[in-house]
């Protein structure tokens, strides 16, 4: 089918709640993907941050189809070896924990919010969420989440809920009370534009939750599964929270997530609680097993580091050298460049010159490539980008 076929059989029988581009993909490898025309993008913005090791790693794709011939899934009454291996995987990974397996992100944020309640006493139901943050769609994450644009049309949202800004520790401090039961937040916010935080604030609020008996939840949907550089991008801050969710990257692309939780909090999650028919299922794990294995074994979360640098280093000059830009935040393979303009026409004319990239928050250029990124890969979208940002 054409491009133009497939927009029509879409605009007829899919609704229509994304905006889309006017493009049909229909492969990709690495960090490129074609087009049903046959044009090929650079893709900085792999699957939305799902491809953290760009589309179709070959290790991933070989354990996604071995298991396939095997199991591709059995519901969560009985045990599989792949669910446990996983797990397994990472609590050493990351701070000792326990893991829920679910199918997004969302869904992960759903159960970190029960969890926080189940875990404290009845009165204590309140969760202090931060102001550009982004959670999830479903009811409990889209009302975690502190943007009024998210809520249009849904209200009323669900009780107990309270918003404070981004990187004010007094604000959070005023807002907790005898009802407080946890703190979420996004260790580096994602959609609200790679916003990155002192370590001084992330550390103040563990001090906060030790001080008044709450539990500190970290979104690393985004940021986590090594996309910054560190398993979790908690490691670059020093920082333990209670209660950790992923997503996105965690299995290269195929749907997954995960909730982490301490060891003395997790059996809160009792039996009947929460569910999720496909958390945890054999492709699922194979994928997040391989995922795990082939960072490790290509050194990529030392790659990642080595490419922020160049992209940290590039982007810096671009900013003395071009008035439009405020300001530049990278954290390994999470970058953002602040506009003091609209971003939306340079996401368009990159793509025109076959760059893909993202734009959030309506000024900040967002990019999330994968950590596997070639350094000339890398320096071709850089001055993709660069040459578009001076025009």
């Amino acid at each position: 089918m054409s491009s133009q076929e497939t927009i029509a059989q879409f605009q007829k029988y899919v609704i229509p709640n994304y905006t889309r581009y006017p493009v049909v993909l229909t492969r990709g490898e690495g960090s490129f993907i074609w087009d049903v025309e046959g044009r090929r993008y650079l893709d900085f913005f792999p699957g939305w941050g799902c491809n953290l090791l760009g589309h179709c790693p070959g290790p991933v794709v070989e354990a996604i189809r071995k298991q396939a011939g095997e199991l591709i899934h059995v519901p969560n009454s009985w045990y599989t070896e792949q669910q446990g291996t996983w797990a397994q995987m990472l609590s050493e990974r990351s701070f000792g924990g326990m893991a829920f397996f679910c199918n997004s992100g969302t869904e992960a944020n759903e159960a970190a919010i029960k969890l926080i309640r189940l875990h404290t006493p009845k009165e204590r139901y309140k969760i202090i969420t931060f102001q550009s943050g982004f959670h999830g769609r479903t009811m409990g994450s889209v009302t975690a989440t502190a943007q009024p644009k998210y809520h249009d049309g849904l209200q009323p949202m669900l009780p107990g809920f309270v918003y404070v800004p981004y990187q004010d520790l007094d604000a959070v401090r005023a807002a907790i009370d005898n009802e407080t039961a946890g703190i979420l937040i996004e260790p580096v916010q994602g959609e609200g534009g790679v916003r990155i935080p002192s370590s001084e604030f992330l550390q103040g609020l563990r001090q906060l939750c030790d001080e008044n008996g709450l539990l500190l939840a970290f979104d690393e949907v985004q940021s986590g599964c090594g996309r910054t550089g560190h398993w979790f991008a908690c490691q670059h801050f020093g920082v333990t929270p209670d209660i950790m969710t992923l997503a996105k990257c965690i299995c290269s692309g195929a749907a997954a997530g995960a909730m982490l939780a301490k060891r003395e909090i997790a059996p809160s999650l009792r039996a009947g609680m929460h569910a999720a028919t496909f958390g945890g299922n054999p492709l699922a794990a194979a994928a997040g097993i391989a995922t795990i294995r082939m960072i490790e074994e290509q050194n990529l979360l030392e790659h990642a580091k080595t490419l922020a640098g160049l992209f940290r280093t590039r982007f810096t000059q671009l900013a003395r050298e071009v008035e439009i830009i405020q300001e530049v935040r990278v954290l390994g393979m999470m970058i953002g460049i602040e506009l003091n303009i609209d971003g939306t026409p340079f996401v368009a004319e990159c793509m025109k010159r076959g760059l893909l990239i993202n734009c959030t928050q309506g000024r900040v250029l967002r990019l999330l490539p994968a950590i596997n990124l070639t350094e000339e890969q890398a320096a071709e979208g850089i001055d993709i980008l660069c040459d578009v940002l001076q025009k």
